[in-house]
């Protein structure tokens, strides 16, 4: 009988022993049902139908010929983890598929990641990030996206929008440049090369397969959406501006600004001071066209249309009315129209007096050649619909 019981606190403090060492969440198959069966053994023990020497015994050496294995395979894991920041259950699944080997496994995740991101290729991405690289002569423009918010904030989804832009800006204008804005999409750019060099995507591959890879190492639709490269005349200068910036050349959105100077001049830093206040300014007040001679007659007679049914609602003359239509279209050039709109930063002048004074200031006549807007998700569902690019240029 005392015997009996010295067995009971034995296996009843391994059992503690074990259960309070082995519940933090590794989920083995060989160690639950090792637990199982120690919950039997103790059980027939109590009621006398096993050995409590030879059983215990037994049960130990079977237990502690796996530890060895089980510390291999979460190094395995860990190992593959870092590698891929694929998650911890295709990580093993994959592992324990490849029958432990890691190069094997990792081949693997490849597969079943680029099937995943197939299937989610569907669904609608309209967060992201726009990179925007510049050079001497062209800035480049680029716009990356995801289903959440927190991929767009990701590491490694940061990096491909940044290699992409600075590989935008060797892409080639053609005869689709629209005052100096060349527009591109998918077609143009996706199969141009790309040389990676981050921990978990490098090497060469195509710009399709890199956001193939990094969709499926997120987990989430990720594509290449639009590009623009806007180029300068070589008397100029071009600004960029990003807001929401997590690091430098990324944002939620993008204003450019290029700059002509006519003649010679040195003093290109005060030029460039009020480009980057421009580009600033282009962000915030949402210009569609360059100048109110540049505003589409389209969109001119929608507005005066709109207008003169709200002048016309007063019960006025129609002369009255025409007055009406006259000034709030005045009103309408000032929102729409660069050049009218009130400065951001000064709103006691418009833009075309800050070029004017910038061109007394440097000495030689500067003009606004051409901007660009772009901001992440715009028209997202009428470029769904229709496959065209959005954004606002001169």
């Amino acid at each position: 009988m005392a015997f009996a019981r010295a067995a009971r606190r034995q296996v009843g403090v391994f059992f503690y022993s074990a259960s309070g060492r082995f519940s933090s969440g590794n989920e083995y198959s060989t160690l639950a049902s090792r637990l199982d069966s120690l919950s039997h053994y103790k059980s027939s023990v109590l009621h006398g139908r096993a050995s409590p020497s030879r059983g215990f015994g037994n049960f130990l050496r079977s237990f502690s010929s796996e530890s060895p294995a089980v510390a291999d395979q979460m190094s395995l894991i860990k190992q593959l983890r870092q590698r891929t920041s694929a998650p911890i259950k295709d990580v093993k699944a994959s592992l324990v598929e490849c029958n432990w080997d890691i190069e094997a496994a990792q081949k693997d995740l490849r597969k079943r990641g680029k099937v995943l991101a197939s299937k989610k290729s569907s669904r609608t991405a309209a967060e992201g990030m726009l990179a925007v690289a510049q050079n001497d002569g062209k800035v480049a423009v680029i716009e990356l996206n995801c289903e959440t918010d927190f991929v767009a904030r990701n590491d490694i989804f940061q990096y491909l929008a940044l290699a992409m832009a600075k590989r935008a800006l060797l892409v080639e204008g053609s005869s689709q440049e629209i005052s100096g804005v060349f527009p591109f999409g998918p077609e143009l750019f996706e199969e141009l090369k790309l040389d990676l060099d981050h921990p978990k995507v490098n090497g060469e591959t195509t710009v399709s397969n890199a956001v193939t890879e990094v969709a499926a190492i997120m987990g989430e639709n990720v594509k290449f959406r639009r590009g623009f490269l806007m180029s300068k005349s070589s008397a100029g200068v071009l600004s960029a501006y990003l807001h929401t910036s997590p690091q430098p050349g990324l944002g939620r959105i993008a204003g450019i600004v290029s700059l002509e100077i006519e003649g010679e001049n040195t003093q290109l830093e005060v030029v460039q001071r009020v480009g980057s206040e421009l580009a600033m300014h282009v962000v915030a007040a949402k210009p569609l066209f360059l100048s109110k001679d540049l505003v589409s007659s389209e969109a001119l007679a929608n507005e005066r249309e709109i207008l003169k049914s709200q002048a016309e609602s007063t019960g006025k003359s129609q002369m009255a009315v025409e007055k009406m239509v006259e000034g709030r279209l005045r009103k309408y050039y000032e929102e729409v129209a660069l050049m009218e709109q009130k400065f951001i930063v000064n709103d006691g002048i418009n833009i075309k007096t800050l070029v004017g004074n910038l061109s007394k200031e440097v000495g030689s006549p500067v003009k606004v050649a051409n901007f660009l807007r772009v901001e992440v998700g715009e028209g997202i569902e009428r470029l769904e619909a229709s496959d065209e690019p959005v954004a606002q240029t001169a």
